[in-house]
Formats: structure tokens, sequence, C-alpha cells
């Protein structure tokens, strides 16, 4: 037994010295770095180093499916349906015109109307262009991570050790690394700002508080191994305005928070999260609502009025989407951040999927299991637009103005404009919609018939 205490002794100092070592590496290239804002390259160089063998792994994949013979899986990346950009009306008269005897301009209706609503139903039951924006955005390529393309079965043994040491790499080097940064960020923004609060309201306070919120959150970006790239970074956000973003995942917050500094409006919660909330706003003016608070539109407005007044305040972050979508698409924006009348600073996001799905099904995976998935990813990698400043014009109402800035984003961040409300996610259509297809085909008739008469 006494032989044996060199030994252990032996194995308690090497664990030691690579403890020392760890915490002096992450101490040096990480968390000194994100204190000043600066980055050694060593992310670019881990990103390219991916590409390549990516690019080796998706060659070596589709040679070994054709000596095999397999098929190849290929996503329709603009739908399965081809549709062309016709109305109602065009649609409709084309139908008559294949299949009826009458004017095409009759007034009365047809029974061959029916296939056209007919169609619609199958092509919309098909190919639901609501529905797969809260999957998975489906890859072309294999990126050695297998949930996220189906092309991936046994070709090789060089490809299958490939892909399990690309497991080992993920779980047992990259998911503690990034846990005990993530766990060191948390914990000096609740300290950071927590001992800031005490602090007298002047310039030194604020300059403490941006500062400590810049470093931690830049602190938790490296624990996703994120990469981000900001463009036009002259049009940040300038305080007592509202910023407004396509939001797919909850480290929207930490991309956008790791580049400026936001006062964040949400529920108050409980567990660590609340921890957090009730830290940080005693070092910055968030505006955090109870949850019976939450419903009241007149409450939530009339808050946010008030903070957007105040031109010493912060920007609000606000994501008017209210749920995430899978990147792919901007889904309709809702209108209460546009009738408060602040200027309105439009920020696309884009995520590159080939080095890890960003996009956070909230009705399949709970908060653990999603942060678990992010950081056994390879990375998040992301490129950030601000968008020129803007304001309602005279003769826009809400809607108007919040659909304006939803296809500006859309347009930036190459994203498919959608009319469609997210929450359609978990509730039914709402009979407006159904009404207004049953209106459009009542005045395409009834124009007719008016026409006519006019004649």
């Amino acid at each position: 037994m006494f032989l044996l205490l060199p030994f252990n002794s032996l194995i308690v100092n090497l664990l030691g010295i690579s403890l020392t070592v760890l915490f002096t590496l992450l101490l040096v290239f990480i968390i000194v770095p994100a204190i000043f804002g600066v980055s050694f390259g060593i992310r670019r160089i881990y990103m390219k180093t991916l590409l390549k063998i990516f690019r080796w792994a998706t060659l070596r994949i589709e040679r070994g499916a054709k000596e095999k013979k397999h098929p190849l899986y290929k996503p329709f990346v603009n739908g399965i349906i081809a549709k062309e950009p016709t109305s109602l009306e065009e649609e409709i008269k084309e139908i008559r015109r294949s299949g009826s005897s009458k004017a095409l301009d009759t007034p009365e209706f047809e029974l061959s109307d029916i296939f056209y609503f007919c169609r619609k139903g199958i092509e919309t039951i098909m190919d639901d262009e609501v529905t797969k924006r809260f999957s998975a955005e489906e890859l072309e390529s294999w990126n050695l991570l297998s949930r996220t393309n189906y092309n991936f079965q046994y070709i090789s043994l060089r490809l299958t050790v490939l892909w399990g040491l690309g497991v080992l790499v993920r779980y047992c080097f990259l998911l503690p690394l990034r846990i005990a940064l993530a766990f060191t960020g948390i914990s000096l923004l609740v300290v950071g700002t927590t001992v800031v609060g005490y602090l007298p309201n002047d310039r030194w306070k604020e300059f403490l508080s941006k500062h400590i919120h810049l470093m931690c959150y830049r602190i938790c970006v490296r624990a996703l191994t994120a990469i981000i790239t900001y463009h036009d970074r002259e049009n940040r956000p300038q305080n007592g305005g509202i910023c407004v973003a396509n939001h797919t995942s909850p480290i929207d917050v930490i991309i956008l928070a790791s580049d400026g500094y936001y006062a964040m409006v949400g529920q108050i919660h409980g567990g660590l999260m609340g921890v957090i909330q009730r830290a940080v706003v005693k070092a910055c003016p968030h505006v955090w609502f109870e949850r019976s608070e939450v419903k009241d539109r007149h409450l939530v407005a009339k808050r946010l009025t008030e903070h957007v007044q105040d031109k010493s305040k912060l920007p609000i972050l606000i994501f008017p989407e209210g749920t995430c979508i899978n990147n792919t698409s901007v889904m309709m924006f809702k209108k209460g951040s546009f009738e408060i009348g602040a200027t309105v600073y439009p920020v696309a996001i884009k995520y590159d999927p080939q080095f890890g799905d960003a996009f956070w099904n909230s009705s399949k995976y709970g908060m653990v299991t999603y942060l678990l998935r992010m950081m056994t990813s390879w990375a998040i990698v992301c490129s950030v637009w601000y968008l020129p400043p803007m304001t309602r014009q005279p003769e826009e109402d809400a809607v108007q103005f919040a659909n304006r800035v939803k296809s500006a984003i859309a347009r930036q961040g190459g994203l498919v404009d959608l009319l469609w409300d997210g929450g359609l996610k978990r509730e039914k259509v709402k009979d407006t919609f159904k009404e207004e297809q049953q209106k459009l085909y009542s005045k395409t008739i009834v124009g007719n018939h008016e026409d006519r008469s006019r004649s």
C-alpha cells in the first residue's frame, strides 16, 4: 500500500499541472482577448480546416455511392412543387379555359372553380411553407454530424474512423472546454453586474456596466466557438431606438450583445435565468415583465414608450417574430414594436448550417438539450448586417411599417419573406386567413359582373 503512494502523488501532481496549463491557456487565449475584444484568428483557421475536411468527406460519400449504385439524396431548396407567381383570378380563368364552354368572364360560379381550391389545398399539405420553417435546415453536404444529412451510410473504414474521431473531439475536448467557458462567462456576468449595481448612477457606472456586459457575452460567444462577421457597423443601434432582428435561436441575444450594449425585454423567470435577470437589471435598465403583465399589450407599450423617450437609455433589443424560425425565412412581425413611434434599427442574422444547426425547435427540444446540441456542434458561424435606421412614414400604419422592415431584413439576409404568423406552429390558422381567400374569390366574381354591367 505504501509503495503506491509515490505513484498516487505523481498522478495528483500531473493532474494539477494539467489543470494549471489548461487554465493558463484559457486565460491567455480566450478570456483576456474577450476582455479587450480582440481575436488571434485561431477560430478562423479552425473553420477553414473543417471546410476542407467536409469537402473531402462529401466527395468520398458521392464517389462511394456511385460505386455501390446508391441514390444520392438532394434537398429541395426551393420546395418540392414548382409554382409560378400567379393570382387567383388568373388561375381560375386558366381552369375555365381548359374545361368550360362558357365565357371566361362569366359572373356565375362554376363547378370547375372547385378544382383550384382543391389543388391549392393539396399543394399546401405536400409543400407546407409554414411547417417546414420549424425543422432543421437540410444540407447538401455532410459535416460529420449524423443529424444533418440523409446521405451518410457506411461507405468506407476511413470515413467511419473520421466520424468517430469527430465524436471524440466534440464530446471529450470541445464540450468540457465550452462548459468551462460558459460557466466563467455567466459567473462573471452575475458577480460583475451585482457589484456595479451598488455604485451611484453616473458615467463611471455606465462605463463599467457596458464593458462587463461586453466582456461576459464575448466569453459566452467563445463558449460556442462562434465565428461572427459583422457588416456595416456604422449602422449599429443608438440610444432611444429599437433594434429588431430575425429570430433563430436564444443565442441571437449573445451574438448581438457581444458587439453592442442593449436593454433586453422579456418575462421574469425563475431558476438560473431569474438570477441572471435580477443581477443584470441592477447595472442596466432592462425591461422585465411579470407573467401577468406580458399579455397586457397597453402596459407593455407604455413601458417601452417610456424607455425609448429617454434618449439616455440603451436601445431595446426585440425579436418581433415572437418565436424561433429555422433561418431560411422571416415570418410575420408583431406590430406592437412598431406602434411606439421610435426609430427602428433593423438587423439581419444569417447562420451557416454547415458547422452546426443554430435553430431551436422548442416544441422538440428543451433548453438543456438544445444547449448540449450547440456545445457539441463544430462551431456557430454567422453573419450580422446592421441596416440603416428606419422610421414610420406618415401614410403608414404599424402593420405596413413592420412589413417594410421585415422585407428589408429578408432581402439583406437572403431569407424568404413570408406573411404567415410564426405562432401557427402551435395554433390553428385564424379564420381571417380563410375569410381573406373567400373575399378574394367573391371579389373576382362580383368584379367581373360589375365590368359587364358597365359595358
